[in-house]
């Protein structure tokens, strides 16, 4: 289909296969989604696999955000979420717990929404990148806390 509201290959992906259409809260929604797909397709596998799956993940994420947002007309459709996807794979690479998965969740949560620096920098970034960007900072910011709290013991 084309048209704004048709359903092209790049708003099924940066929609997460619709999932952000889903309401209230699309960004949990995509989070929840993302830490799913990666439990399921990507725990267990070697640190370099998930990192690059997570580098695939935000390059065709700028892409397909892009697309998604000039055939919308808006500059952050909230039904974007492979942001949330991306930068919840970044929370989670080389953890494989399932309470540190939980608490990456809820940390990821609020690192998106709160955006602490450079977060909502990143958002001035042109298009797709802006889009992207500041729940990758998110995501990294949400991954230095997990593995602190992996390595000190605080959870398991």
């Amino acid at each position: 289909m084309s048209g704004a509201g048709g359903w092209t290959l790049s708003r099924v992906i940066s929609s997460c296969l619709g999932l952000g259409l889903l309401r209230p809260a699309p960004g949990t929604i995509g989070s929840a989604f993302g830490l799913g797909v990666f439990v399921v397709f990507l725990a267990g596998s070697p640190t370099s696999v998930q990192i690059g799956a997570t580098v695939v993940a935000t390059l065709v994420g700028v892409a397909a955000a892009t697309a998604t947002s000039r055939r919308l007309g808006l500059e952050d459709p909230s039904e974007v979420v492979v942001d949330e996807l991306a930068g919840m794979w970044l929370s989670v690479i080389a953890v494989d717990s399932v309470p540190a998965w939980i608490l990456a969740f809820f940390v990821f949560r609020l690192f998106d929404i709160v955006k602490p620096f450079p977060a909502r920098q990143m958002e001035a970034l042109p298009e797709g990148w802006g889009i992207m960007l500041d729940d990758i900072v998110a995501g990294a910011y949400t991954w230095l806390i997990i593995q602190a709290l992996l390595r000190w013991g605080v959870i398991p």
